[in-house]
């Protein structure tokens, strides 16, 4: 962890590279695509076919939300709940169906995303639509934490979660949107550990529970960045083979990057370079259905494209080309603009001349 805190004191007077300064690098650098290579050549999506949804395809869950958002009908979106096991794609789906009447709702106050009212009206002991429900207000409160509507917001979600809770005992979703309901209200840490024992007793590899725990410890809400590196090694080094979880670290340096970057090779630093290592071995190690494995291959995009391992970024592109509703592109104000500079510099470096050896 010190080889962390030595980085992140320099990291202090960094920013995290924004497109024009990318676009300016690859000119600098010489990074002219070659003939004939193209984002189209390598079989990637046009801008306007990539979907902001999702990080990955989940064909049934889109069906679902486009099917609620065309007729209001939210029965799709329940039977498909219904018969959703695994608890990492249980959660995915909460959050995308939550997400989705977030956005109706934005683009029409008062009556968008109705269907999730209707559904908790129709069938108030569905547990899956308590669960999404509880996701909403999760959601919904922290796009404004300013709000005056803020806390009240936050409690009616808790109070959701605990009936989501109640209808469905087995399931760990409600326990994990609780991790949500306590970061907004800023609970004490022991609070929140105990909110958090009672999740990994559930599901003790859950990479979404520990994103969502990642949060709290964060600098940007109620821990600092020691905490955070802390909480994303401890549960990298207790991972078993085939677990996301060694991924979580660079999760953690992600989180904590500052404003301005003004280090050369800050990206092939010791501290960055394990991380990235971590989550390569996680995702090529994962089950290649796992709903998260899509969020530590986008990360690791933006990752090595600003190392400027080309090759590399190349390989996760191929595997996630087409959905981009994911960090880091979830957090820019535009996510397609975001990801296509990405994606054009780890096309045009990958066809330099010696791409292959530059990390070597």
């Amino acid at each position: 962890m010190e080889f962390l805190l030595i980085l992140l004191a320099v990291l202090a007077i960094c920013a995290v590279l924004a497109g024009p300064a990318l676009r300016r690098r690859r000119a600098r650098a010489g990074l002219t695509t070659a003939p004939g290579a193209t984002a189209a050549s390598y079989g990637f999506l046009p801008p306007e076919q990539l979907d902001v949804r999702l990080p990955g395809p989940d064909p049934e869950l889109l069906s679902a939300v486009e099917e609620a958002r065309r007729t209001q009908d939210w029965k799709p979106a329940a039977e498909l709940l219904s018969r959703t096991h695994d608890p990492e794609q249980r959660w995915q789906r909460v959050q995308t169906l939550a997400g989705a009447a977030v956005r109706e709702l934005a683009e029409a106050p008062g009556t968008g995303g109705v269907w999730l009212r209707h559904w908790r009206v129709v069938a108030p002991e569905d547990a899956g639509g308590a669960a999404v429900q509880a996701e909403f207000l999760v959601q919904q409160a922290l796009r404004d934490p300013s709000s005056e509507d803020y806390r009240m917001i936050l409690e009616e979600a808790g109070t959701v979660c605990a009936e989501a809770a109640r209808l469905a005992p087995e399931d760990v979703v409600p326990l994990i949107v609780e991790l949500g309901v306590a970061r907004g209200t800023g609970a004490g840490e022991a609070e929140f550990q105990s909110a958090w024992e009672r999740v990994v007793s559930r599901a003790p590899q859950h990479m979404g529970a520990h994103l969502a725990a990642l949060r709290y410890w964060s600098a940007k809400w109620h821990g600092s960045r020691e905490k955070a590196d802390a909480f994303a090694q401890r549960a990298a080094a207790g991972a078993p083979q085939g677990s996301l979880l060694p991924a979580l670290p660079l999760f953690a340096v992600h989180d904590h990057l500052p404003d301005v970057n003004l280090v050369q090779g800050l990206y092939r630093g010791e501290v960055v370079t394990r991380a990235i290592q971590a989550a390569q071995y996680a995702a090529a190690h994962a089950p290649g259905t796992h709903p998260v494995l899509p969020h530590v291959r986008h990360l690791l995009v933006w990752f090595l494209v600003n190392a400027e391992r080309y090759p590399e970024a190349l390989e996760q592109l191929r595997r996630v080309d087409g959905h981009i509703g994911a960090v880091p592109w979830s957090y820019e104000a535009d996510p397609v603009a975001a990801y296509t500079v990405y994606r054009e510099l780890a096309v045009a470096g990958g066809e330099s001349p010696g791409a292959a050896n530059r990390w070597a």
